[in-house]
């Protein structure tokens, strides 16, 4: 930003500067010297501002990136969530149909009543698995989306980007 300031002020200096026919017939290498001097001052302008133009786009660019890499991060651990959770309701499952099992071999009327107890609180507890995998679920979606959208904004960047560069070469 600083040798963008001085290339701004260089240029203006130069160009301020008017050289009378008379004074450039008798001095023609003062003439040429500050018609240089302008020229290079204009030169180092336009290198500057493509210079910033360049570090703010690598900059964003490099923004969306992280932002990418963050999202998709969160999407593995919440995959490895999922998958957790899943194995977890298998087994209790499993675990629920072999006590089903064992409750059925019993018939005597006491151990009905706490099978059934049991029964319940084991239905209870494979609600509960449910909501959580449900819950694990829906933050995965919640995840896929936002990497969805950090992709869609990059690919609009990316657009801006070749625009702006179509646009370069065309000034050029």
């Amino acid at each position: 930003l600083v040798l963008f300031a001085d290339a701004v002020r260089e240029v203006r200096k130069y160009s301020s500067v008017h050289v009378n026919e008379k004074a450039a017939n008798v001095n023609t290498n003062a003439f040429d010297h500050i018609q240089m001097k302008l020229f290079r001052s204009q030169r180092n302008l336009y290198l500057s501002g493509f210079s910033l133009f360049l570090w703010l786009v690598l900059r964003r660019t490099v923004t969306l990136l992280t932002q990418l890499a963050k999202g998709m991060t969160s999407h593995a651990a919440l995959e490895t969530q999922v998958n957790d959770a899943t194995e977890a309701a298998r087994k209790y499952m499993a675990e629920n149909e072999r006590l089903q099992e064992a409750l059925s071999e019993k018939e005597s009327s006491k151990k009905k009543e706490s099978a059934e107890a049991t029964d319940e609180k084991l239905k209870k507890e494979i609600e509960y698995l449910k909501a959580e995998l449900q819950k694990t679920s829906n933050a995965l979606n919640k995840a896929n989306n936002e990497v969805t959208a950090v992709k869609k904004q990059s690919e609009g960047l990316k657009r801006e980007y070749d625009h702006l560069m179509k646009e370069y070469e065309w000034l050029q």
